[in-house]
């Protein structure tokens, strides 16, 4: 099976190229199941339910978020009510939403996504260790593949997880700092492996906010509001191709899409 797992997405723009593009990319690279994280998709902060129903119309089948998941208070009743929009499974209990999904494809292989959320420099969450630790005992007998995005700030917790569920899941990607790293790879247990997807949206400003507003910032140290950026429009992902019968991800490879 070949799962395409979609960095950050960042605005309209971020919206727009998966819309434009997405079923051509799902042809010409036969991926079976598409995930991506969203929850930049409103203006860089937050998500907004108009954009989640674009992604899914575009063939999203699923989709996954972090810490900004909450920012939007048009959302919230949404997580409650649409099983394919996650946020982070280690936040505290209350919270609405899941963060997790587990379902069947139409080709009879059943999948199980993990949404979590690394806790140095992001909001007060659960450890996403034991998280990932409770939820593969309760579903994964249940699922022929596991992919999981890791939304967190600091590469080594990302690689810790993922050395961490090396062997129990198909793929631990990162997501959140907007920048693609290089070091995708196989595991020793055979879990596919990347710090950070990137980023779906304009890489003309600094990770999808136009550039004076965020110079701004620096330079004076106001919290001025932030802009999206325009242009140079890029779809950042992975695709990932796993063997169902062992679980076990046969191959990862980058992919960096110029859109316009």
């Amino acid at each position: 099976m070949k799962i395409l797992m979609i960095g950050d997405v960042v605005g309209t723009q971020g919206v727009r190229v998966i819309s434009e593009r997405l079923q051509a990319i799902r042809a010409k690279h036969q991926i079976d199941f598409v995930i991506a994280n969203v929850e930049n998709i409103a203006g860089g902060a937050g998500i907004h339910p108009d954009g989640v129903a674009d992604l899914l119309a575009a063939g999203v089948d699923v989709m996954t978020s972090g810490n900004h998941a909450f920012d939007k208070k048009e959302i919230l009743d949404v997580f409650g009510k649409e099983p394919r929009l996650l946020r982070p499974a280690n936040y505290p209990e209350g919270v609405p939403g899941t963060g997790f999904w587990l379902g069947e494809h139409p080709s009879g292989v059943s999948l199980l996504v993990l949404n979590l959320m690394g806790r140095h420099n992001m909001p007060r969450t659960d450890c996403q260790f034991r998280k990932a630790d409770a939820l593969l005992r309760d579903y994964s007998n249940r699922a022929d593949v596991i992919v999981v995005d890791h939304h967190a700030e600091a590469s080594s917790e990302k690689i810790a997880l993922g050395r961490y569920l090396d062997g129990r899941v198909s793929a631990v990607v990162g997501t959140h700092t907007h920048v693609t790293t290089a070091d995708e790879q196989i595991l020793p247990g055979g879990t596919a492996y990347m710090t950070d997807l990137g980023m779906t949206g304009s890489h003309a400003g600094v990770i999808g906010m136009a550039y004076d507003s965020v110079l701004e910032r620096f330079l004076t140290g106001v919290n001025t509001r932030l802009r999206s950026a325009e242009g140079d429009v890029r779809l950042n992902g992975a695709i990932i191709d796993v063997d169902t019968n062992s679980r076990q991800a046969r191959s990862i490879a980058r992919l960096n899409l110029r859109h316009f």
